[in-house]
């Protein structure tokens, strides 16, 4: 099979970039170092391609009751232009076909979804959508970077003058078109930073000058360990189509009100809170040695859980993971550690926010 390429593959071979196969693309994993490139943009500022995910624009007059039918989050809520919202995409079986950023655009909406759902997601949204008065425009044409870290703001600031004044005023989850390029302070990192897209033509020279203005390229290797010590779900792993989001700590993103929308999965989902939702998504933090990987089982006095993902944090030192047990299980478990039950503690989720540890 032949790996797709994102605008970007020239610019990560001559980065000397390691490539490996990312849901049929071919992707950037690291550039030398995945530690190196961790502690980058947890201390100053580094750029991923994001190219691969799914770019949607959304229009005509039924789009936004589509919307508020088939997301479990409420598009009522996009006040503005640019303003952002995260959902998932539900089955009526109030389930995760994927998780999503939908954005309010000057005619419509705009939609990102993940590569690895890209076939499935883009038949249901067309399914679901059949008879109504919505058009599904899939924006290859854009490429999409992400530059995250405590001085990203700055350095692109510092790249784009003549935008520096819009960017800095803009909120988290806030977004703004310039002409074809779209800058918005969202990220999968636990730093703040900016999603931009740009026409794909546009796009390799814009990276350029980012690694000229100090922005370090990172890797998917990092990407992942940024994103666990931050708390943040990865589809496949810590969701899927056999999970609730009330299992899957996106219980937030339900908007239950107003109680008249009948979004798809809702009579599901308020069957499972009638009856009492069985597993909670928690953090676990390993004080001794060894690393929690996925997959591994967690016992508790409640029952048995499983880790969804696990790692090393380089930021914090131990090991650290995500898990869905009992929704009784309170602040110790033990996980089986090759065969060994090990205990480890069990928190709150994020473990770093903005580099700094969060948990006791």
């Amino acid at each position: 099979m032949t790996l797709r390429t994102t605008p970007l593959y020239q610019s990560h071979i001559d980065a000397g970039a390691k490539m490996v196969d990312f849901a049929g693309w071919s992707m950037p994993i690291h550039y030398g170092s995945q530690l190196k490139e961790h502690e980058i943009v947890r201390a100053d500022a580094g750029v991923f391609d994001v190219s691969h995910m799914v770019v949607l624009d959304i229009t005509g007059s039924d789009a936004q009751a589509w919307l508020q039918r088939i997301l479990a989050n409420d598009v009522a809520k996009l006040g503005f232009v640019g303003k952002a919202l995260y959902s998932g995409l539900l089955t009526e079986d109030g389930t995760v076909i994927d998780d999503l950023i939908v954005y309010l655009a000057q005619d419509g909406y705009r939609m990102v979804v993940n590569a690895g759902t890209r076939d499935k997601d883009l038949a249901w949204l067309q399914q679901t959508s059949a008879g109504t008065n919505v058009q599904l425009k899939v924006r290859d044409d854009l490429a999409m970077l992400a530059v995250q870290g405590p001085t990203a703001i700055d350095k692109v600031c510092a790249i784009k003058p003549a935008w520096a004044e819009h960017i800095r005023a803009l909120k988290v989850f806030q977004g703004l078109p310039f002409g074809e390029w779209f800058v918005a302070r969202t990220g999968y990192t636990g730093e703040d930073g900016l999603e931009i897209m740009v026409p794909a033509a546009e796009a390799p020279p814009f990276f350029a000058q980012l690694l000229a203005g100090g922005v370090a390229p990172i890797g998917l290797g990092a990407r992942d360990t940024l994103r666990l010590e931050a708390g943040m779900n990865l589809y496949g792993h810590d969701m899927d189509e056999s999970i609730s989001p009330l299992q899957a700590g996106m219980g937030w993103t339900i908007a239950w009100e107003p109680a008249s929308r009948d979004f798809i999965g809702r009579k599901a989902l308020e069957a499972q809170k009638a009856a009492g939702v069985t597993h909670k998504q928690v953090g676990l933090v390993l004080d001794g040695r060894g690393v929690l990987r996925e997959g591994m089982k967690v016992l508790t006095e409640h029952g048995e859980g499983v880790i969804t993902s696990g790692t090393f944090s380089p930021t914090l030192k131990q090991s650290i993971a995500i898990a869905r047990v009992p929704s009784a299980t309170a602040d110790a478990a033990e996980v089986d550690l090759r065969g060994t039950l090990t205990p480890v503690r069990v928190i709150k989720l994020p473990f770093v926010r903005q580099g700094k540890k969060v948990f006791d």
